[in-house]
């Protein structure tokens, strides 16, 4: 019979703890620990400007941490010793949470958007969806155009291509066909996409936006300057009365 050792019940308790725990739908922290948190008797020290003090006890550190008034963050758990940093913690996620949302803000999604027609559609309404189009391609998001055939259109399949041709030929300076027309059951699909990649339509949107922005504080900071300035009633001088003539 195998005997375990007092450090490999240990290490097999805390195995079946995290599982346990994980199990019962918890989640192990992902934060690095901080301060009292540590539980190692030295690490391996970086001031707060970067620089490398050493190898250093725990209570050292902690001292340090205290005189500068920074928190002790576990930057490198696995190293031996391991690497710890003297830093403000709060400020460090604070920043890190901004960075982390400006990268999304910036981050382009691939986007599909859908517009149905129908073969026999009135002139009036494919220019209004030919618009919708025109604006999709210009945001940089892909077109999905549909055909919907219903009763005997479904023998005319050649209605709905001609009409998606002309379609692309309209947009063919915003976008190009990416899936040529292809018949799926009653439908007839074709995927238009742009010219401009996501990022660079957003940009230009965001300049144009700034561009718009400026321009109108520029107008009324103009009619404000050039509003008329009230001015202040001149007051007459008093017209002397004629002197009396005494009567002889």
């Amino acid at each position: 019979m195998c005997r375990l050792g007092w450090s490999q019940k240990q290490t097999c308790a805390s195995v079946r703890q995290a599982v346990a725990w994980c199990y019962r739908g918890g989640s192990i922290s992902a934060e690095p620990r901080i301060n009292d948190r540590i539980r190692v008797p030295e690490v391996r020290l970086v001031g707060p400007s970067g620089e490398q003090v050493g190898i250093v006890p725990l209570a050292k550190a902690l001292e340090l941490a205290q005189e500068y008034d920074l928190d002790l963050v576990e930057v490198a758990a696995n190293a031996r010793p391991p690497v710890c940093k003297l830093m403000d913690y709060g400020k460090f996620k604070y920043e890190s949470a901004m960075k982390a949302r400006e990268a999304r803000k910036n981050q382009a999604h691939t986007v599909i958007k859908e517009m149905k027609l129908r073969p026999k559609i009135d002139p009036h309404d494919y220019d209004t969806k030919k618009g919708h189009v025109v604006r999709f391609l210009k945001q940089g998001d892909k077109v999905k155009i549909t055909i919907m055939f219903r009763g005997r259109e479904q023998s005319r399949p050649e209605l709905g291509f001609r009409l998606l041709q002309r379609l692309a030929s309209d947009v063919e300076e915003l976008g190009f066909i990416e899936s040529n027309p292809k018949q799926d059951g009653r439908n007839m699909i074709m995927v238009l996409g742009p010219h401009k990649k996501k990022t660079e339509a957003m940009a230009e949107a965001r300049e144009a936006q700034a561009a718009r922005k400026a321009e109108r504080q520029g107008v009324s900071s103009e009619e404000t300057s050039e509003a008329p300035v009230a001015e202040a009633p001149v007051a007459e001088a008093p017209v002397d009365a004629p002197a009396e003539t005494p009567e002889a």
